[in-house]
Order: structure tokens, then C-alpha cells, then sequence
């Protein structure tokens, strides 16, 4: 039992002991076995679940867009630079 729980009891009013067994008692149920629904009902749930969704603006999508884009070639570049330098000490040293 954490503190949270312990302020919480302590708030309610029942005892620490109470709710301990009340937390042992959650924790030894089993899990439920959640039934299947069909492929009707997932894509409704879907759909509404895609409803809730804020969706950025075109204005958004294009700054976030640019962003992704300029991160990727600054990587990419730095990663090439790395490349390069490695190279040419591992030849500097190895070769003959």
C-alpha cells in the first residue's frame, strides 16, 4: 500500500487495515476475458473513436511537416560528415 492509499483511507474515514484488504482483494481477481465484437462494431467504435481526434489545421500539418524535414536532412548531413571523417582516419592509419 502506497501513501496515496494510506491519505486516502485516512481521508474516507475506514481504517489503513480496511483498505489494505481492499487493495489485496482487487489485485487477486482475475482478469476479465473481454469477448470479441465483430468487424461491423470495431470499425463503428473506430469511427467514433477518430471523431475525438483533434486534427491539425493545413497550416499545422505544413510547419510540422518542415520541421520533420529540416531534422532529417541536419541528421543526415552530420551523420555524413561523420562518415566521412571516420573514413579517411581509418584509411589514414590503416592503409599503407
Amino acid at each position: 500500500m502506497n501513501r496515496q492509499m494510506k491519505r486516502a483511507a485516512r481521508r474516507q474515514g475506514t481504517s489503513v487495515d480496511r483498505a489494505r484488504a481492499v487493495a489485496t482483494a482487487r489485485r487477486a481477481q482475475p482478469p476479465a476475458q473481454r469477448q470479441r465484437v465483430g468487424v461491423r462494431q470495431f470499425l463503428r467504435e473506430v469511427r467514433q473513436e477518430l471523431k475525438k481526434v483533434l486534427w491539425p489545421t493545413r497550416k499545422e500539418l505544413v510547419t510540422y511537416t518542415i520541421v520533420v524535414l529540416v531534422t532529417v536532412v541536419v541528421l543526415t548531413s552530420y551523420v555524413w560528415g561523420l562518415d566521412v571523417l571516420f573514413t579517411k582516419f581509418v584509411l589514414d592509419v590503416f592503409a599503407a
